[in-house]
């Protein structure tokens, strides 16, 4: 079979090191491209079998129509996330695969990172003992023993967080869409409500998907039902937080501490260098000044583990469209799931 052409955007030298190496044994013909996708960069895509894009490259209907008029069929993400993605219009275009599942443990061990960094104020120490200032005063943490953490979504990554605070003696809410008792009752914990896990929870956090209902979860209203000086995580969706209520929240110190991977807007700044300019979005410059904010830029799954594994999913994703075997990791344009339940109209339920 003749070598198929590959658009890679988005591509930092990480990807490239990675991406070579798992390649390997597929040998395809990557061509990788710095820029990310939108409409005015698509063209760079033309005479290529196949794109693959990431978290921050826009799919949008401009960009899919593109794709399908150039004879573009397959699109890979190298992510689980798929908002960036117009459905709807790649249901009648392209096929779009994901990477469903890749380290659930880099993503829930960065998310205690934040825990205890805000805890024990370890971000702020780090700077203080640099500049030969040994005091701890203001430093006062909390022992995360015998606390209540709300675990919002239990997939993968959710349950891999619960069993880490579970080794640190917490007791655990949880709250799913679709509980599974089953599996409750083996890690001895309690589903709960949203309105009593946010009352109840010393530390919520978040890993749940993103959409309708869940499009700004924490908002006023939520945060008004926790805990007066209560810990907020999120390493899932930046839209997951409403971050202007977060903002009036950390103001009012409702909240106490807030540690955050992503944002609403991080498609503007996250994984670019923007250390010698003017920050423009005075959101996230607002944030940014709060000393109980930990902001990382969309760093959790970074690891090299992680890394393999997305890269070994997304090129066996390609494998398998050129080979014509099932794209077992294919997006339905309802649901985002592959092997979903549909009722007698086509519809996901």
């Amino acid at each position: 079979m003749e070598k198929k052409k590959v658009a890679f955007f988005d591509a930092k030298p990480y990807d490239m090191e990675i991406f070579d190496k798992v390649n390997r044994k597929y040998g395809y013909d990557i061509k990788y491209f710095p820029p990310r996708l939108n409409a005015l960069t698509a063209y760079m895509a033309k005479g290529h079998d196949a794109v693959c894009a990431f978290v921050n490259d826009k799919l949008d209907a401009d960009v899919l129509d593109y794709f399908y008029r150039e004879g573009i069929k397959i699109v890979a993400l190298r992510s689980a996330g798929y908002n960036n993605v117009d459905l709807k219009k790649a249901y009648l275009k392209v096929h779009v695969a994901r990477v469903p599942a890749y380290s659930p443990n880099a993503v829930a061990e960065h998310t205690v990172a934040l825990m205890l960094s805000l805890n024990r104020k370890v971000h702020r120490a780090y700077y203080r003992t640099r500049d030969n200032n040994f005091s701890i005063n203001g430093f006062l943490g909390f022992d995360m023993a015998g606390r209540t953490a709300g675990v919002v979504g239990t997939g993968k990554i959710g349950r891999t967080v619960i069993g880490i605070l579970k080794g640190f003696g917490m007791n655990i809410l949880a709250y799913d869409s679709f509980p599974d008792k089953k599996y409750a009752k083996q890690a001895g914990i309690k589903y709960a409500g949203l309105e009593n896990l946010f009352r109840e929870s010393d530390i919520i956090t978040l890993h749940c998907p993103l959409n309708k209902e869940t499009d700004h979860l924490i908002n006023d209203a939520a945060i008004k039902k926790m805990k007066k000086g209560v810990m907020i995580i999120n390493t899932g969706r930046g839209r997951l937080i409403d971050t202007r209520a977060l903002i009036r929240g950390l103001k009012t110190n409702r909240i106490g501490y807030a540690g955050l991977d992503v944002y609403e807007e991080e498609d503007k700044y996250f994984f670019e260098d923007f250390s010698g300019q003017i920050m423009n979005d005075d959101t996230l410059a607002r944030l940014l000044t709060f000393n109980n904010v930990l902001v990382t830029s969309h760093q959790a799954f970074f690891t090299g583990e992680a890394i393999t594994n997305i890269a070994e999913t997304t090129m066996c994703n390609l494998d398998d469209y050129f080979h014509g075997r099932p794209l077992k990791n294919e997006i339905c344009y309802q649901c985002g799931e592959k092997n979903c339940r549909k009722d007698k109209r086509g519809r996901c339920f």
